[in-house]
């Protein structure tokens, strides 16, 4: 067996080989040096993607989001000018609504109280508007032959400007935070 491994450990090291030798240790050696410049490139990489800081879209403290839209939902009661003119001192406007969805999320959300919403019309012949002064073209129908609507648990309600009620703001998602 010495013998044997002496004849392999020349072929090896002979004067034909000795070339292959050196062509693959220069080739492990260039694959190495790939490797770990490889490696630390990703690293350092990485490391910038980690320390700058990126930006997200949130409600403020005390708001639900939900869509493109963040809401603020009262624990206190008053009446809708009341309710309007707070959401105003909040830079928003009482809840709009444009889909089935985001009627349903405030539904949901509010619990079991009544909340004013901004819709609101002059007298039971006129036509509904949202506080922006767009015309409501939706078509839940709202109960009632009040000047301002509600919502409760079977959908869209109104009732007289002077009822104290619990209220919904409403406002774009455009709040931005920094996050590291």
């Amino acid at each position: 067996i010495g013998k044997d491994l002496q004849r392999k450990c020349l072929a090896v090291l002979s004067p034909s080989t000795l070339p292959k030798v050196f062509c693959y240790l220069f080739i492990s050696a260039v694959l190495t040096a790939g490797v770990v410049a490889l490696s630390i490139v990703l690293s350092v990489r990485q490391e910038k993607v980690v320390s700058e800081p990126s930006l997200y879209a949130a409600c403020p403290k005390s708001w639900i989001g939900f869509g493109n839209k963040c809401f603020h939902f009262s624990e206190d009661t008053r009446n809708w000018t009341f309710s309007q003119t707070f959401c105003a001192s909040l830079e928003s406007n009482l809840a709009q609504f444009e889909t089935v969805e985001e009627l349903n999320f405030l539904k949901r959300y509010k619990g079991p109280s009544d909340h004013w919403i901004g819709l609101s019309r002059e007298s039971a012949q006129d036509i509904w508007k949202w506080t922006d002064n767009t015309e409501y073209t939706l078509s839940f129908g709202i109960r009632g032959v009040g000047e301002c609507a509600y919502l409760n648990d079977n959908g869209i309600s109104s009732a007289r400007i002077y009822t104290d009620r619990k209220w919904i703001c409403s406002k774009p998602n455009t709040y931005v935070s920094s996050c590291r």
